[in-house]
């Protein structure tokens, strides 16, 4: 007898990076040579001084339940962390962190505890794939704003305007942006808070996980604006920038304490606790020097220079430079669909990009350059071999 799937699970979507990046190892196991520019993940390893934190807190027995929010130094070292973005007006304490099993748990969470169904949901598109379908699971209508490609694919303050409702709930905005790495200028972001000063109950979701890398723009956090702060969340993590995915260690803040209580009691029954080791490695992270952030973000820099130029020699590639994370978007319309060419690529070219229509842009394909210049070399040569479209 087939065993029942609920209604919301079969109508949420796979992640369709993670989709991606398994048929590229599926072809890798099965000999083929695969380039895969799928998934955001830092190729560096973990630095040494985090690493060994881990190894310290395992052998110093920090094996047993945490507290469901977050150990309270961990909680303080990111309460500190955001305190240090430059333009920073909310003054953080540890009380208004909780940590979680990455930030895309703590982003689920958030909407959970925040969406009721029917409430509407502004995500201006192109967005990172799990947003419209996390609002989905919470019962929530998703708005998707479409971005044009003259703006860089940010969403205009006049877009916003339109969009918004009385039914209006949330605003998730990420800066620097998954898939398009553009970054919201101040300018931009104040025009967005004005917009909002009308919107009292409106929650603003800031995903700012990719906010230390950062190239020939600054990334402002909407802690820069204190009026905002009691129906601000801000997300963030250690999985970019310290190159600690595995470790699944994120985290939202928010001034908010009944809002904050509220995603605790959720967490309490999802999942207890961050795993504690994880805690101790991403505490380590944040406290420790900040210079293999800066290392990394340089190499992210020189990979951005090389694709966009390879990428600059391609017929019927169409983008901007991308100012922050390590993503190029790519408007391929005069070649043909970005599923075609994603499609074509991975078969043909055996590199795998990840389709725009994932990003609720079809016309588009992502490429991740968070993989070594020679992989980046061998990529695009790949794709300009076949590039007579």
């Amino acid at each position: 007898m087939a065993m029942q799937i609920a209604h919301r699970i079969n109508e949420i979507a796979a992640s369709q990076s993670l989709v991606v990046a398994a048929r590229a190892r599926a072809m890798k196991a099965s000999g083929i040579d695969v380039v895969s520019m799928s998934l955001g993940e830092p190729d560096m390893d973990t630095p040494v001084h985090i690493r060994r934190a881990a190894q310290e807190a395992i052998e110093n027995h920090w094996s047993h339940y945490g507290p469901v929010p977050g150990v309270a130094s961990l909680r303080a070292a990111v309460a500190a962390q955001q305190n240090g973005v430059a333009g920073n007006r909310i003054v953080w304490e540890a009380e208004d962190v909780m940590v979680s099993v990455g930030a895309k748990m703590a982003i689920y969470n958030a909407i959970m505890t925040a969406i009721n169904p029917g409430d509407e949901v502004i995500i201006p598109q192109p967005s990172w794939v799990s947003y419209s379908e996390m609002v989905k699971l919470a019962g929530g209508k998703v708005v998707a704003i479409s971005t044009r490609y003259e703006d860089e694919y940010l969403m205009t303050a006049e877009q916003l305007q339109k969009a918004l409702t009385h039914k209006t709930r949330m605003l998730i905005l990420c800066s620097p942006n998954n898939p398009t790495g553009s970054i919201y200028s101040r300018a931009q972001m104040q025009a967005i808070e004005a917009v909002l000063e009308a919107y009292p109950d409106v929650i603003i979701l800031s995903d700012e996980i990719y906010a230390c890398l950062t190239y020939d723009r600054t990334a402002t956090s909407f802690s820069a604006f204190d009026t905002l702060a009691d129906r601000l969340i801000i997300i963030n993590g250690v999985s970019k920038a310290y190159a600690m995915t595995g470790y699944r260690i994120g985290w939202l803040l928010t001034k908010n304490s009944t809002f904050l209580k509220a995603c605790v009691r959720l967490q309490g029954q999802q999942l207890t606790c961050a795993t504690m080791v994880a805690q101790r490695a991403a505490e380590a992270a944040l406290r420790g020097s900040q210079a293999c952030v800066e290392v990394m973000r340089q190499i992210f820099e020189q990979r951005r220079e090389r694709i966009c130029r390879l990428a600059h020699e391609i017929p019927g590639f169409k983008f901007h430079e991308p100012h922050g994370a390590f993503y190029l978007f790519v408007d391929v319309s005069a070649i043909g669909s970005g599923d075609e060419v994603a499609e074509r690529l991975l078969e043909e070219a055996h590199v795998a990009v990840v389709p725009g229509s994932a990003f609720g842009c079809p016309e588009c394909i992502r490429l991740s350059y968070a993989i070594s210049e020679e992989e980046i070399e061998e990529a695009m040569r790949r794709i300009r071999v076949i590039g007579d479209w």
